[in-house]
């Protein structure tokens, strides 16, 4: 499984380690990943591998269903586009 999110696509950095005497060692950044069950008004509950900051965008934004459908497709990763598709179809099959 990646370390990437799912959400925002943030993924790992590389920078160094610093000492006191300037030596540079390489590093790796790891992303603030979460594996985190956001609950949807028509599918339910969705298990989602994404960052802390994803958590609070999806939040912000009123919940799953309102996220994904004021965000434009090429804004999201596939897994994510998949997800939209499956909460649209869901939603139509209720409203209609």
């Amino acid at each position: 499984m990646a370390r990437r999110c799912a959400v925002t696509g943030k993924g790992v950095q590389v920078g160094h380690n610093v000492s006191h005497s300037n030596v540079k060692t390489k590093r790796r950044y790891l992303p603030n990943l979460q594996q985190t069950s956001v609950l949807s008004d028509v599918l339910g509950a969705i298990r989602l591998r994404v960052t802390a900051a994803a958590i609070r965008t999806i939040e912000h934004k009123g919940g799953i269903d309102a996220f994904l459908r004021d965000t434009p497709d090429r804004k999201l990763s596939p897994e994510i586009r998949r997800l939209k598709r499956r909460v649209a179809a869901a939603a139509a099959r209720k409203s209609g």
